[in-house]
């Protein structure tokens, strides 16, 4: 690793891999005898937003149109279209998970699960996953110094473990990492990281360090965000097919002797929506139909079977 001035600041500079696996993917077959895994992600990041109402400088500006408001000004229009995902569009999703057996993992900031603790414990009482989505729903790349962002990881965590009774073990935030980060998660006993989005497989983090940790890919284009970008999924359908497509490639090649991990991710104001629940409904019904053939897994399930299975370098 290299570093930089900056701004008066000095940067770390990451080694870019640009080569992973070279091809030559672990020979991986998972616990329940399949080659191919997929990860259901939920992300629970309302009411961890910026918003000026809650004291932040600004108001996120991403929703279901792109916020007017000027930036400092309270937006309520934008905290409701938050709110939506808890008060309306989890009641959905919770039931369709269940109704079909499907577990999965949650993205829970920190902030969000402060005001909604229960709506978190019934989440993990439901056999889904609670991982850590940091503090408020933002880059950690953002942070200044390592110290601010280990208090926001230690409050972040402390929250979720109190609502929940599960200490988170994974991780991912918005957007990027810090160059702090996979320190801090190392130092607080964390199993993976999911800011990787370079690989159909989890690999060991080749920063090295003790104890070390993983990185278990996340993938944002089969994901429910597509719907707020203008180069993404418009009908519920699009996204449906999208996935559909991606279960039938990595089957392929999983039949071939391929071990691959699928990530699918959902939010609880984008899918929970009608229209857009129709989405989800379809795909998690997609994964019960195939269920012999995959092993559908909580990411720390999968972080611990690959762990097993490929010993850190």
């Amino acid at each position: 690793m290299a570093t930089e001035a900056h701004a008066g600041r000095v940067l770390a500079v990451m080694s870019r891999d640009l080569v992973g696996y070279g091809g030559q993917w672990p020979d991986i077959v998972w616990p329940n005898g399949e080659r191919l895994a997929v990860s259901l992600v939920v992300n629970f990041e309302e009411g961890a937003e910026e918003q000026v109402g809650d004291g932040d400088p600004r108001s996120e500006r991403m929703g279901e149109v792109i916020s007017v408001v000027e930036p400092g000004r309270p937006d309520p229009g934008q905290e409701q279209i938050f709110a939506y995902g808890t008060r309306a569009g989890l009641w959905r999703m919770a039931g369709c998970l269940k109704q079909h057996r499907v577990p999965a993992t949650i993205f829970f900031c920190g902030r969000a699960v402060e005001r909604a603790p229960d709506l978190a414990r019934m989440l993990v009482e439901d056999g889904h996953e609670a991982a850590c989505h940091g503090w408020r729903w933002r880059p950690h790349a953002d942070y200044e110094s390592a110290e601010a962002e280990a208090r926001d990881l230690d409050r972040a965590a402390a929250a979720i473990a109190s609502a929940t009774g599960e200490h988170p073990q994974g991780f991912f935030c918005r957007g990027a990492e810090s160059p702090w980060t996979r320190d801090l998660l190392r130092e607080r006993g964390y199993l993976y990281t999911s800011n990787g989005f370079d690989d159909d497989l989890p690999y060991w983090d080749a920063a090295g360090g003790q104890p070390p940790l993983l990185v278990v890919p996340y993938a944002l284009d089969t994901n429910d965000m597509k719907f707020f970008h203008p180069n993404g999924f418009v009908r519920a359908g699009e996204m449906v097919d999208y996935v559909t497509d991606a279960l039938d490639v990595l089957e392929d090649e999983a039949a071939d002797g391929g071990a691959r991990l699928l990530n699918i991710g959902f939010h609880l104001r984008i899918a929970g929506r009608p229209a857009r629940f129709k989405a989800f409904r379809e795909i998690v019904a997609e994964l019960a139909r195939r269920r012999d053939r995959l092993w559908i897994a909580r990411r720390i399930d999968i972080a611990r079977a690959f762990r097993e299975r490929v010993a850190p370098p």
